[in-house]
């Protein structure tokens, strides 16, 4: 008899098997929890697809008899945002300038912070990701002051490079103002993703490669980054969320046709006179909320996915 044949291996448990009772209660209220969540949606939907006098006859919950695209065409091209009548089109394009940029160089700069305090560890590095955590939790409210402080004198520098050389490079203008406020708030997220994410990366990959002569740049470009796809992912879900989604760093930074997508639903559904157009502001409200909508439906399943990488070392 062989020393296999005396080795005893373990019972198999079965996954215990839930009742068609259990299952009909769990899926049950599944779907009246979904209902719920989607029913704002739905009304929204219904109600941007009615003509006016269809939404004001009290049938909130009916679907358009008179279907009709003129609510959507309004809100994008022809609504009154404050005094200027040209619709969204404008102030999409100001949130598509402004989040792109931010999400790239906060996700960029973050990676990089990952690396360095993960695998290129210095002294004191405990505490700079310590404080770059902290910066995690400071109200937007705190940091309005100092922000608009530092980005007036950006604002006088770029007008004396106005004056002496012709251009700005960018300083004082609004949609620049508002990709360094959100690169700078978002630094903190981005660096404690990436740091906890490399954190679990083998450190034998990157002494291998020091001992073969690559350098910093080329060990975060050709070993780190290639296997970051889930953890990149995860950044720019929630980069791109929280910038295009922002309203008071909008309302605060920029005015006027400068203003980011937020502040222009805002100013459509505020200063309207007269009747109010509830089928023009729900389309405006779904045009707004559009590009994360997508972005969730395309890249959602991979986001609590790069959540759970590198959750668990080994």
């Amino acid at each position: 008899m062989s020393a296999a044949d005396l080795i005893i291996s373990p019972p198999v448990r079965e996954p215990a098997r839930q009742s068609p009772a259990t299952r009909v209660v769990i899926y049950g209220l599944l779907a009246l929890f979904a209902l719920v969540y989607l029913l704002p949606l739905v009304v929204m939907v219904m109600t941007s697809l009615k003509p006016l006098d269809e939404v004001t006859g009290g049938n909130m919950f009916y679907p358009p008899r008179d279907w009709t695209f003129e609510p959507w065409a309004k809100a994008w091209g022809t609504a009154c945002v404050g005094l200027t009548c040209s619709g969204l089109k404008i102030f999409f394009w100001n949130s598509i300038k402004m989040v792109v940029p931010a999400v790239v160089i906060s996700t960029g700069l973050g990676a990089l912070n990952g690396y360095v305090l993960t695998k290129w560890r210095f002294p004191g590095h405990k505490l700079l990701f310590g404080m770059m955590l902290f910066a995690c939790f400071i109200p937007f409210q705190s940091v309005l002051i100092p922000m608009a402080t530092i980005l007036g004198k950006f604002g006088e520098f770029g007008r004396s490079l106005d004056d002496s050389l012709g251009v700005s490079l960018g300083f004082g203008n609004p949609t620049v103002n508002l990709v360094l406020v959100h690169t700078v708030y978002g630094l903190g997220f981005t660096t404690l993703f990436f740091r906890n994410y490399y954190e679990a990366f083998p450190d034998e990959l990157v002494k291998a490669a020091m001992i073969d002569g690559a350098g910093f740049f080329q060990i975060f470009r050709r070993i780190l980054l290639p296997n970051s796809g889930p953890i990149i992912i995860v950044t720019v879900i929630y980069q791109f969320t929280n910038i295009w989604n922002d309203f008071l760093f909008g309302a605060t930074f920029a005015a006027g046709a400068s203003s980011p997508l937020t502040v222009a639903l805002y100013n459509i559904v505020n200063t309207s006179t007269g009747v109010t157009e509830y089928n023009v502001n729900m389309a405006a409200a779904i045009i707004a909320a559009g590009p994360t909508l997508f972005v969730y439906i395309v890249a959602g399943r991979y986001f609590v996915r790069g959540l759970m990488a590198g959750a668990v070392k080994g």
